[in-house]
C-alpha cells in the first residue's frame, strides 16, 4: 500500500505557522510570507543561514559579556561588517518585505531588518521588542539600567527628544495635538508577533495597491484573512481585489461577508451598490 500525501500551499503553511499566540515563530512566518513571490523559496534554508550568522557572532563574544557589550558587538556585525541598511534609493520595492531577498541584498525596509536584527539578538540573549511606531518600525532593548530604542536601519540610538520629534509630522496629520496630545510612552508599546506579521503584509498590501496589481494584492489579502480573521476590512478589501480580477463569486462572497459584520462601517453604502453590481452581473 502506498502512502499518498499533498504538500501544504504556502497559505496552509502559514496558517499553521501564525494559528497560535503562544507560539508563534516570528521569524519563520515573516520568511514564508515571500512565497508567493519566490515559490521555490526554502524557508527552512533560510532559518538555517541566519542561524549559521548568529553562530558567527556568538564566536565573538565571551559568555558572560554583559548585555551593553553584546548590543554593541551586534550592531557592529549586523551594520557594519554585514553591511545591512535601509534601502533609501528603491523605498517601495516589495523585496524589502521579502527576508530571503533582504538577507541577499543587505537592503529592507525598517521592519523587515527589525525581524532579522531580533532573531540574532534574542539569540545573544538579549531581551529585544518590536516596536510599531507611526510610519517607520522601531525596536528596543531592555538593559540592566533602563531601555534604548533604537532604529533598525541604522542600529542609531533615538532619545525622547528624537522619538518626539519623529512623531510631530504624524501627530499633525492624525490632529493629536493639545487636548488630544498621548504620551510618547503610548508609541513605544511592545507589538506582538502577530502584530509585526500583519505590518509586514499591510506594507505589501499598499504597494500593490498603488500598482494596481490585483493579482499579487489577492494574495497578500489571504494571507492577512488568515491572520486576522476577524479584520473584517481585509475582506472588503479582497472583495474588491477580486472584483478588479474578475473573480465575481469570490468578491460577493467577501463584501456580503464585510457587510454582515460591520454594519456600522463608514463605507456600507458603497460596497452595498458594489455588491449589488456584481450580483446583477452574474445573472
Amino acid at each position: 500500500m502506498s502512502l499518498s500525501y499533498t504538500v501544504p500551499s504556502s497559505l496552509e503553511y502559514f496558517a499553521c505557522l501564525v494559528q497560535s499566540d503562544e507560539h508563534f515563530p516570528l521569524l519563520e512566518a515573516a520568511a514564508s510570507i515571500a512565497q508567493d513571490e519566490y515559490p521555490e523559496l526554502d524557508v527552512q534554508q533560510l532559518l538555517g543561514d541566519v542561524d549559521q550568522m548568529q553562530a558567527r557572532i556568538r564566536r565573538r563574544l565571551a559568555s558572560d559579556a554583559p548585555s551593553l557589550q553584546r548590543l554593541h558587538m551586534l550592531n557592529q556585525f549586523f551594520y557594519s561588517d554585514l553591511g545591512f541598511a535601509g534601502n533609501v534609493n528603491n523605498y517601495y520595492d516589495p523585496d524589502n518585505s521579502y527576508l530571503n531577498a533582504v538577507l541577499r541584498t543587505r537592503r529592507g525596509i525598517p521592519i523587515s531588518l527589525a525581524v532579522l536584527w531580533m532573531e540574532l539578538a534574542q539569540g545573544l540573549g538579549l531581551h529585544v521588542r518590536g516596536v510599531g511606531f507611526p510610519g517607520h518600525f522601531m525596536v528596543k532593548v531592555l538593559l540592566p539600567k533602563g531601555q534604548v530604542v533604537m532604529d533598525p536601519t541604522t542600529g542609531q540610538s533615538l532619545s525622547r527628544e528624537d522619538l518626539s520629534e519623529r512623531l510631530e509630522p504624524y501627530k499633525r496629520q492624525s490632529e493629536l495635538v493639545d487636548d488630544y496630545d498621548v504620551p510618547l510612552g503610548l508609541y513605544l508599546q511592545a507589538a506582538t508577533p502577530r502584530d509585526i506579521i500583519a505590518r509586514m503584509l499591510r506594507n505589501l498590501k499598499e504597494v500593490h495597491r498603488s500598482q494596481q496589481d490585483w493579482q499579487r494584492l489577492t494574495a497578500v489579502l489571504d494571507r492577512l484573512v488568515v491572520l486576522s480573521p476577524q479584520a473584517w476590512g481585509e475582506r472588503r478589501d479582497r472583495g474588491l481585489a477580486h472584483a478588479e480580477l474578475g473573480n465575481v463569486k469570490e468578491a460577493v462572497q467577501d463584501l456580503e461577508t464585510y457587510l454582515a459584520h460591520a454594519e456600522d462601517g463608514l463605507d456600507a453604502d458603497m460596497v452595498a451598490e458594489r455588491l449589488n453590481a456584481l450580483r446583477r452581473s452574474l445573472g
